[in-house]
């Protein structure tokens, strides 16, 4: 009788979710907000991965996705910062595809799956990557999958 085949993550052995934690920040739009916010993670030892701000008259929303969410989320409430969680898809964005922008819309696209939003992943020595919140993960995890596009999980950005 054969034994059975552990699932494999990129750290090692057992199921990693296939999406990366997102934190929404609320700031207000002040000089220095975005830098003390950061800094706070810096000095926890974190790494930013993906930086998105989306400004308006008197607040901004910054969406970040750093190296490890856990010490993310306590830097956070350390700093009495006011901000949600989501789960977003993070892919890597072949080099070898003339238009990797399209091919991702157009596979979406065939299952109509809609983008919320995205924005480019920060990873030294890697594939180019981005995040995407859409409509659907788990549909859109498996359009991407038979399109060969390769998922990015939290070990992955550590």
């Amino acid at each position: 009788m054969q034994g059975t085949v552990e699932p494999m993550t990129a750290s090692g052995g057992g199921y990693e979710q296939p999406t990366v934690r997102q934190f929404t920040i609320f700031l207000e739009n002040r000089v220095g907000k975005l830098t003390h916010m950061l800094s706070s993670f810096a000095k926890a030892g974190l790494r930013v991965n993906a930086l998105a701000v989306e400004e308006s008259a008197d607040t901004a929303l910054v969406r970040v996705i750093c190296s490890n969410c856990e010490v993310g989320r306590q830097c956070l409430r350390d700093g009495e910062f006011s901000f949600t969680e989501t789960n977003v898809l993070a892919i890597e964005v072949p080099r070898d595809d003339s238009q990797p922008l399209i091919s991702v819309c157009t596979a979406l696209l065939g299952a109509e799956i809609n983008i919320h939003y995205a924005y480019p992943l920060l990873r030294a020595k890697s594939e180019p990557a981005m995040a995407l919140y859409v409509d659907d993960i788990t549909l859109a995890c498996r359009v991407l999958i038979r399109r060969q596009f390769k998922i990015l999980g939290e070990t992955d950005l550590q």
